[in-house]
Formats: C-alpha cells, sequence, structure tokens
C-alpha cells in the first residue's frame, strides 16, 4: 500500500441493486489498490453479504474514521454507516429503507470530501424511484452533488476510453433542454471540458461541438439555436485560445470523435451524449446471455470536489445473483485515482 495514494471514497450505492457486488468485485482486482487507497461507504454487513454471494476470498473490515484504513489488498475497508439492517435488504425491489440508506451514503461521502478527509468520491448506482419513495426529490446524482457542493455551473462528461462527451444539459425534457443551449451555457462547458481533458492528461484538447437541430439549422430552415447561441460560444472560446470547432452536425460528429478528429465532444442534450457512448461501452453478449463490456465512466464537472460514477443502472434483474459486470465500477475508480493525483 502506498501511502501517497489517493484516498477515495465508493458509495456501494442502491443496497437492492448491483452496487454492492460491483463494488467488492472491484476491489479484488489488485490493481486497484496500486492506485488508490480505496474506502467504501456503506454498511459492512450488507458488503459481507455481496462477497458470500459472489464467492470472493475477501476480509471486511468496519471502520468510523476514514484515516484508521488499513487499504491492504484482500481486505475491504468499510465506513460502516450501520443504517441497512440486513434484514431488510431486498434485492430487485424498490423500498424507501434502502433508498434513504443509498442517498445517506452519497451525503457522507460528498461532506468528507468537502472536509478534506478523503481525495475523492465514486458513486455506484441508486434507484431514483428509491430515494423519492424515502422523500428525497432529486433526479440523480449529478443534482445531488450540485446541491450539497452549492455548485452552480457542473456538466456531466461520459467517458468510454478516448470517446468522451459532456453535456449541456442532462435530466430535463427535450423541450426544455432547447431552451437551455444558450451562448453563456455551451460557451461555459466547453471550458469545462478543454479543463476536464487538460486534467486528464491532454496538452491541447481538440473539442468538437454537436449542432442542436438537423443540419445544424440548414441556415435558419430548421431553428435558429446553432446559428444564434451555438456558433458564438465556439468563436469567443476560440479567441480564447481553445481548439474548438463547431456545431457539427450531430449525425456525424461522433463518427469524427471515434476516428480521434476530437478529443471530446460537447452535446447539446442527454441523449444525444448517452446514446452513442452506451452503443459503444454497454455491449450486450447474447451467447451468455449477460453484458459482456460495461465500460463508460460518468464524471461531473465544475464541482470542488472529484466524482466519479458508474455509466448504468441498479440492474434488478440481476441483483443479488453475482453475475454483475464491475468493469464500469474499476474503470470510475481508475479515472478518480487519475484525477486525485493531479491535484
Amino acid at each position: 500500500m502506498n501511502t501517497r495514494n489517493p484516498i477515495l471514497g465508493i458509495t456501494m450505492g442502491y443496497p437492492g441493486g448491483i452496487g454492492p457486488e460491483i463494488c467488492v468485485k472491484s476491489l479484488a482486482q489488485e490493481h486497484i489498490y496500486e492506485l488508490c487507497r480505496p474506502l467504501l461507504i456503506g454498511d459492512a454487513d450488507v458488503i459481507k453479504d455481496a462477497v458470500r454471494f459472489c464467492g470472493l476470498n475477501l476480509n471486511i473490515r468496519r471502520l468510523k474514521d476514514p484515516e484508521r484504513g488499513s487499504f491492504i489488498f484482500g481486505t475491504v475497508d468499510v465506513l460502516d454507516m450501520e443504517n441497512m439492517p440486513i434484514s431488510e435488504l431486498r434485492h430487485k425491489q424498490v423500498t424507501g429503507r434502502q433508498g434513504r440508506a443509498s442517498i445517506e451514503y452519497v451525503f457522507k461521502a460528498i461532506d468528507l470530501a468537502l472536509q478534506g478527509l478523503i481525495d475523492g468520491t465514486v458513486t455506484g448506482p441508486i434507484s431514483k424511484a428509491a430515494i423519492n419513495a424515502a422523500g428525497y426529490h432529486y433526479a440523480g446524482h449529478t443534482e445531488i452533488y450540485a446541491e450539497r457542493t452549492n455548485s452552480k455551473d457542473y456538466a456531466m462528461m461520459l467517458a468510454d476510453g478516448k470517446f468522451k462527451v459532456v453535456h449541456v444539459s442532462t435530466h430535463v425534457s427535450l423541450r426544455k433542454a432547447c431552451d437551455l443551449v444558450t451562448k453563456e451555457r455551451v460557451g461555459r462547458v466547453i471550458r469545462l471540458a478543454n479543463d476536464a481533458l487538460v486534467r486528464l492528461g491532454s496538452k491541447s484538447p481538440k473539442i468538437g461541438v454537436a449542432g442542436l437541430n438537423p443540419h445544424c439549422g440548414e441556415n435558419g430552415m430548421f431553428g435558429n439555436e446553432d446559428d444564434m447561441q451555438i456558433r458564438p460560444a465556439v468563436e469567443n472560446a476560440r479567441s480564447d485560445g481553445i481548439a474548438v470547432q463547431g456545431p457539427v452536425p450531430s449525425d456525424t460528429i461522433f463518427s469524427k470523435l471515434k476516428g480521434a478528429m476530437y478529443d471530446v465532444v460537447v452535446v447539446m442534450y442527454h441523449d444525444q451524449g448517452h446514446i452513442p457512448t452506451k452503443m459503444l461501452g454497454c455491449q450486450y453478449d447474447e451467447a451468455t446471455g449477460n453484458w459482456g463490456q460495461m465500460r463508460g465512466v460518468n464524471i461531473t464537472l465544475g464541482l470542488p470536489i472529484i466524482r466519479t460514477s458508474v455509466d448504468h443502472g441498479t440492474a434488478f434483474g440481476k441483483a443479488g445473483e453475482g453475475r454483475a459486470n464491475a468493469q464500469s465500477m474499476a474503470e470510475a475508480i481508475s479515472i478518480a485515482a487519475r484525477l486525485a493525483s493531479t491535484g
């Protein structure tokens, strides 16, 4: 164990989903301990149960203080919240008790990061229905982090290796998403994307900006947002020395991103970025009936603390069965460790 490695707080996610399973499977990989000092935040009994049904040879160490972690491969350090009795664990079900527990793990991780007791956070998947059933009305993790850290300018990045997209808007209706395409917001997201790529090691990121309308509006025939809002934002960013192009029609820009013409693409709304990223990162294996590849990672930009996450949900269909793919969680931990190591 390298004491200079960052301490990462990893929330186990919704107890009745695959979160606990993908956490322990990730920490069963020795290379994770070469990158960071991982601290699971959740309930030790639920984590112990996940180790059991996954058939892993891991010890569980219950903690109340992050600084008392052993951070040794083979032992899972758990900051035990003790708020989810194992008798009330319900795999594949939405319950308010489990929803409350899952959001309390997230609150704890954020508070520890803000206090400087951990160097970054990684989040397991939560159930939006369950947290709402518990009385917490958030659209997702991004909004929780923004409120808890008092952040106003933030954005979601999805990353699958070199394929990266950053969103102008996320969890809003498509109708509202169009209204959120303003030159101020687009310009801010371009800068957030540029800063993130620099932190991840790119010396001069190449950024593409997707259009909103078909054919970027075709000179106003199909809408004027591309000409009136997106293009001025791109020109302003370029005048500041950022290597950015756009707007580029969204039916071609992702092929250019995959072909390395860009390092990242700024997209205008949720599905515009999620669909191509998940097509690459989440691939179903028909022969085995499992997801053979789950690589995508979610990174929240513009926060005062580091937050990465898996790019998938609670997967109730396989929760508690020991067959969930932990690839996305392992990737999220790796990226968080890189971000924390660069300051």
